[in-house]
């Protein structure tokens, strides 16, 4: 399998931080794929016309692309139903959790890029407003985390690949601050050999 990767994506983070839980981490090729938020690349189009990373070839040649997707593909190769629970409470449960952690990721991620332009041509409302997004999916996830697993599913590695995000790229959030339950379940989290492994650097 080949993955258009970049190590400092925590998209791609959560697909490598799933491939090292289930043991496959062996069978992936990963593919550096710099992108630009200006400029396609075009390596990335050939298999994902979104221009996005991860995204995924298989070994037939399938295109995958969307982190949840190609997890959920690497779930079915190990024997299926190991980060993907079967159908019912406990699935609802980590993909609500995995849509939360990248509802929060994606509102960071576009607070990040427009605090990146130049001040005159910011739109502070804006980084407000997708800031808001990240505080309130943070008290969500102090809620959520009593329920988590204690082996990780989607929901967890989401989750985790969100808020070490955040100390990387966002550490003013301060996310620990009056969330207690939550930094304590990311300390243990965070030293999973599969976290230690593809921390984000530089």
């Amino acid at each position: 399998m080949k993955l258009y990767h970049g190590a400092l994506s925590p998209f791609v983070r959560k697909v490598m931080v799933a491939a090292i839980e289930l043991g496959l981490e062996d069978r992936i090729e990963k593919l550096p794929s710099p992108l630009s938020a200006v400029q396609a690349n075009p390596g990335v189009i050939a298999v994902n016309p979104i221009g996005k990373i991860p995204a995924l070839e298989a070994d037939d040649g399938t295109p995958l692309y969307d982190s949840p997707v190609i997890i959920e593909y690497l779930d079915h190769l190990a024997g299926g139903a190991v980060l993907f629970p079967p159908a019912g409470p406990a699935r609802w449960r980590a993909l609500r959790v995995n849509a939360l952690a990248d509802g929060m990721l994606e509102a960071g991620v576009l607070a990040r890029v427009e605090s990146t332009r130049p001040v005159e041509r910011q739109w502070p409302e804006w980084i407000a407003a997708q800031r808001a997004k990240v505080a309130n999916c943070l008290d969500r996830l102090e809620g959520e985390c009593a329920g988590f697993a204690a082996s990780p599913t989607i929901g967890e590695i989401a989750a985790g690949c969100a808020l070490g995000w955040l100390d990387f790229r966002l550490a003013d959030v301060a996310w620990r601050e009056g969330r207690p339950a939550l930094a304590a379940w990311y300390a243990g989290f965070a030293a999973r050999p599969a976290m230690t492994a593809t921390a984000p650097k530089g």
